[in-house]
């Protein structure tokens, strides 16, 4: 009896409102002792060997549902627990069950005051309500595709598609009419500015393509409040298929993310946590086909080469001189050379045409590092061009070398970055994906990874990263996760193969992708009255040209009505130009039809001669054209001039 008294009060109620001793079963092979609280089942899953303290975790709907944290967590010593509390939805009525089964688990089985809790779907109006009143009691909370306004689901009253049944349930829970139930402000939404200043750690998994709990309903509005007061959250988009319910089930991509963030966050724990290099030891990266000819080639010595194709970040000193200085010493049997082909400012619509010369034109490749998707989305390029210049790459590197082994990478950018946060994966990452996943290539999307680990609280944009153009810091980042990737792709137990094989050419995304892209001289047009080829032309007003545009030949024309023409065989036709502060409007016309116009003036002009690709028309049936150019009298405000440098002709 002594003992008894000593219970606080809810303890000693809740051991009252616990039924019969607990039985025992099984789950998943651990022992499993049932019980009732407050008339409701639940349980408590044991460890063989528990740990220290008896860390465990909370779970709140669904066990059943993607159990394999758990039960990996159940081999690290914690006890799992679960309360099979009807559709109340995180009501008053619910959150005073909760502190019942709280009290009379932690007194039953001696578990640690402080849990972590989970929360599914619904099950996050469960734990953060919870958590709102019992901030002391938890050590991190993880939830998966959680439920954060109840207008969201199951009122249905956003983009997601609802639940009638369950939002009358919803009303009756609360006692609320459906007027009263849409002015309520306590979800967790609504609290998840007094949730964060708590600061307990929190991890959400999320399918961005969730029709039923639309995570920019839910999790991302939430994870801005809750980050903004202080509250160290990361959510992880999750891009594992198949997907089913509206995107709202899905196979995770990696179960190890939930029991690394678990053990992170449990005292006497953390160093069981997964060691990787990204948060909770997931990856970035797609193996897909994988990289078996570039292994076969460096394994067995001789000479090999690698070119690194894209922009700025790929021509600036770093990852690129890492990633050299990595296979040289991985193989170091055999001579690399390793090509720049970058060039500052151009994306996938320029590297198409300048292909055959900027990374054939040395010689076979074996290695093929590709980057445009910072380019083609801050230069402005269409979704169906950025598909074009990515596709032209890939499918013409393999016609010319059906062996070759190609990576893309999407770097990060501050645009990145604001819309993987808001929950979606950016068009031209979406894009450009669909190119890997049709030719078998392996990608890494290096944009979602700096998000994360940033919001993971590890570096930040501003002091550690920087600038889309990374700090040494940043580029080392960027060389450890391409490293990660090789070493995987390369992690072949049975050995490097001695023979390169040709990999199957699939049908193209897009007939009229750039794969018979090339760039022609201008020395093959016919310049009119008012044009001239400079042999080596170079800016006259001291503003400054990218490499490759500066003492080159240059088609010029600064007069305002002068024609020129050029006849090619193909299905697309552009030009190649350096423009800058005095670019004008240039006016075609194709096989004499009418002439349209095109401003080649960008918002960097001002300041730079900035190489630019304009193809201007890219529908053409594959036969005889003739392009015909004119400098139009109209230009751009902005502009000192009506100039026109064309730098190269571009044909598909």
């Amino acid at each position: 009896m002594r003992d008894t008294l000593r219970l606080p009060m809810l303890p000693f109620l809740a051991l009252l409102l616990a039924g019969p001793a607990p039985a025992q079963s099984l789950w998943n092979g651990y022992e499993k002792r049932e019980f009732t609280v407050d008339g409701v089942k639940g349980y408590v899953v044991l460890p063989r060997i528990p740990a220290p303290g008896n860390p465990w975790l909370w779970r709140a709907r669904f066990p059943e549902y993607h159990p394999e944290a758990a039960i990996a967590l159940l081999g690290k010593g914690l006890h799992i627990a679960y309360y099979d509390l009807p559709n109340i939805f995180g009501s008053p009525k619910a959150v005073e069950s909760f502190d019942h089964f709280y009290a009379y688990v932690t007194r039953a089985f001696h578990l640690s005051p402080k849990a972590a809790l989970e929360g599914v779907s619904r099950g996050g109006l469960f734990v953060y309500n919870w958590a709102l009143k019992n901030p002391e009691k938890i050590s991190c909370i993880y939830c998966e595709s959680p439920v954060c306004d109840l207008k969201s689901w199951p009122g249905g009253r956003g983009k997601g598609i609802g639940s009638p049944p369950d939002w009358k349930q919803a009303l009756e829970s609360f006692g609320f009419t459906e007027q009263q139930m849409l002015a309520f402000r306590h979800n967790p939404l609504d609290n998840a500015r007094a949730l964060g200043a708590y600061r307990i750690p929190a991890l959400h998994i999320v399918n961005e393509h969730d029709t039923v709990v639309p995570p920019e309903e839910n999790t991302a509005p939430f994870a801005a409040r809750y980050r903004a007061a202080g509250g160290p959250i990361t959510v992880h988009y999750n891009t594992s298929l198949p997907e089913s319910l509206g995107g709202h089930h899905f196979p995770l991509d990696d179960p190890a993310l939930t029991v690394n963030f678990v053990l992170s966050h449990t005292a006497g724990r953390e160093s069981l946590a997964g060691t990787g290099m990204t948060p909770h030891g997931v990856e970035y990266f797609r193996l897909r086909e994988g990289l078996r000819n570039s292994l076969a080639r460096f394994s067995h010595g001789g000479t090999a080469r690698v070119v690194f194709l894209g922009g700025s970040i790929t021509h600036m000193n770093g990852w690129r001189g890492m990633v050299c200085a990595y296979l040289r010493k991985r193989f170091p049997q055999t001579e690399f050379d390793c090509v720049d082909a970058g060039i500052p400012s151009t994306g996938s619509t320029p590297g198409a045409f300048r292909l055959a010369r900027d990374v054939f034109s040395r010689g076979p490749v074996d290695l093929l590092f590709e980057e445009a998707a910072v380019n083609d989305d801050t230069n402005g390029f269409t979704e169906r061009e950025q598909l074009r210049g990515m596709e032209g790459i890939v499918r013409h590197a393999r016609l010319l070398n059906p062996g070759l082994d190609i990576v893309l990478m999407y770097f990060a950018d501050p645009g990145k970055l604001r819309e993987i946060r808001a929950g979606r994966t950016p068009l031209v990452i979406r894009t450009h994906e669909r190119v890997a996943g049709q030719y078998g290539l392996p990608s890494i999307d290096l944009a979602r990874e700096v998000t994360e680990r940033i919001d993971a609280g590890e570096f930040t944009w501003e002091k550690d990263f920087l600038d889309l153009h990374p700090s040494p810091f940043g580029q080392t980042l960027y060389f450890r996760s391409i490293e990660r990737l090789l070493e995987a792709a390369w992690k072949d137990p049975a050995g490097p193969s001695t023979t390169v094989r040709p990999y199957s050419l699939p049908p193209p995304l897009d007939e009229k992708s750039y794969f018979r892209g090339r760039l022609v001289s201008v020395n093959e047009a016919n310049p009119g009255a008012g044009w001239s080829v400079i042999e080596n032309w170079r800016p006259g007003d001291g503003v400054a040209a990218r490499p490759g545009f500066v003492d080159v030949p240059a088609l010029v024309s600064l007069r305002p009505g002068a024609e020129c023409s050029f006849s090619f065989d193909g299905t697309a036709v552009g030009i190649f130009v350096a423009a800058g502060p005095d670019a004008g409007i240039v006016e075609y016309s194709i096989d004499n039809q009418p002439f349209q116009s095109r401003d080649l003036f960008t918002q960097w002009s001002p300041k730079l001669h900035i190489p630019w690709a304009y193809v201007l028309s890219a529908d053409l049936p594959l036969s005889r054209h003739q392009l015909r150019l004119r400098v139009s009298a109209r230009k751009n405000p902005q502009s000192a001039g009506h100039a026109i440098r064309i730098i190269h002709l571009l044909v598909n």
